[in-house]
């Protein structure tokens, strides 16, 4: 149990960051799922710049980190090159 008043704001603070955290993870985690799933390269091509930017925005705030979210990036952008 906290002590002082500005460790109950530090509790309730860090709840709050991380109940927005899970939810913008939880949404990008679908995004890039259903950007490998789709077979339509023109849709998926107009989807990519959506996901990248989930996935630069979650690196940005250090929910995830630079290196993954750049393999992440390169790894979809080859998968969209790749469908024929």
């Amino acid at each position: 149990m906290a002590n002082h008043r500005s460790a109950e704001k530090r509790i309730r603070q860090n709840e709050k960051r991380r109940t927005a955290n899970r939810y913008y993870k939880k949404t990008a985690r679908t995004a890039i799922k259903k950007l490998r799933e789709m077979t339509d390269k023109s849709e998926a091509e107009t989807f990519l710049p959506k996901v990248i930017s989930m996935i630069d925005k979650l690196a940005k705030n250090n929910t995830w980190h630079k290196n993954k979210a750049d393999n992440l990036k390169s790894s979809l952008t080859r998968h969209i090159n790749g469908i024929a």
